[in-house]
Formats: C-alpha cells, sequence, structure tokens
C-alpha cells in the first residue's frame, strides 16, 4: 500500500489538480470482507470472475471503500520493452457501472467507473455502517504458471482512513491460483445447444 498511497503526498496527487487526500478525514473504520472468491485452477484464454465483498462492520460511515490487487502483473526483463509490466490477466471489465460514453461510439473495453489514479486500486465511494460492496472483476488469464494475487482493503485513497479488522489488523487476504498453459476444452452440449467447457463424454 505504500506504493499507492506514495504519490498522494504531493501537492497535485499524481496527475495535477486538486489534492488526492482533500476533505479525506483521519479515522480508523472497522470493515471485513465476507466473500472472497476467484477460481483457484484456472486455464490461459477462458474468462474468470473476481470477486470481493466488503462489509462495513463498525458504526461510522467509511468514506470512500476501495480495494488494491497486486499481481495482476508481473515484471518482464525482456530488453527494449517501453515498460516493463506485462499481465497475468487481462482486465476486462472492473468494478462499478459502466461509463457513460460522452459521444456516440463503439465501446472497446468496459473498465468500470470505480477506476482511481492509481492503476492497481479501485473505489465504489462511502459506505454506511452494516451495509456490504460488491467489487467485481473480469479477467482473463493470459500467462501460465502459479501465482499469489493479494489484496487490501482501505477507507480511503490517501492514507488517512484506515480500514482495520475488530482485532486491528488489516484487512487484506490472498488467493493462489494456478493457470494452465493450454485453454480448457469446450463442446456443444447437443441437448442444450450452448458451449460447455470439458471433454465432450
Amino acid at each position: 500500500m505504500a506504493a499507492v498511497f506514495g504519490c498522494a503526498a504531493l501537492v497535485t496527487g499524481c496527475g495535477g489538480g486538486s489534492r488526492q487526500d482533500a476533505g479525506e478525514h483521519s479515522g480508523a473504520f472497522q470493515m471485513a470482507v465476507v466473500q472472497a472468491k476467484f477460481p483457484a485452477k484456472q486455464s490461459i484464454a477462458h474468462p474468470e470472475t473476481l470477486e470481493l465483498q466488503v462489509r462495513n462492520t463498525g458504526s461510522k460511515t467509511v468514506p470512500n471503500v476501495a480495494i488494491t490487487v497486486d499481481s495482476l502483473n508481473y515484471s518482464s526483463n525482456y530488453a527494449e520493452l517501453a515498460a516493463d509490466k506485462r499481465p497475468i490477466w487481462v482486465i476486462e471489465r472492473g468494478p462499478g457501472a459502466s461509463p457513460k460514453l460522452p459521444v456516440q461510439s463503439e465501446e472497446v473495453t468496459s473498465p468500470g467507473n470505480a477506476q482511481t489514479a492509481y492503476v492497481n486500486t479501485w473505489a465504489l465511494g462511502a459506505l454506511p455502517p452494516r451495509q456490504t460492496q460488491r467489487f467485481t472483476w473480469q479477467v482473463v488469464p493470459v500467462k501460465a504458471g502459479d501465482y499469489t494475487v493479494n489484496y487490501t482493503v482501505s477507507a480511503g485513497l490517501a492514507g488517512k482512513s484506515k480500514a482495520q479488522l475488530s482485532s486491528g489488523a488489516p484487512v487484506q487476504g490472498h488467493f493462489t491460483v494456478a493457470i494452465a498453459g493450454t485453454p480448457a476444452g469446450k463442446f456443444v452440449d447437443p441437448s442444450t445447444g450452448r458451449i460447455v467447457t470439458g471433454t465432450y463424454p
């Protein structure tokens, strides 16, 4: 999280304009992850869903519930790359409703309106006491291997509002995922006409 919050200390934030921490109150908020789903076994090119449901278990409204997800990318040392970050999972759609297009256009990707200035953090706004917020990512694995995906929940983007369990520990967790190098087999079920993953019986 240090890397996520680092640029918020700058007067102009990470891209100019007002400070990212403007109006964010200092304090701790009790929260918990009540559901976490991401298949442990995946395969190249097969779409998957990463889901985290976060609950405000305290008595105060969380200013801006946010989740940072690490390890969706890896660093490559291949020569002459413009950027060394390469995807393990391509994010097809992030949390939040689809942004409204300002003009008539063809939608190429639907990132979700929960994106923030931080490339690995998504925020969905205030969360009242005893309410739950659902974050979902539609992703496609593109690199085979065994990976650990870490996530951390926060109560704001600037680090002033902190999320913690009732014990005082950080609200965080991880998934362990194995991505197979061969796409999962599919066939058309003759009884329904639907495409089914697996081997034809």
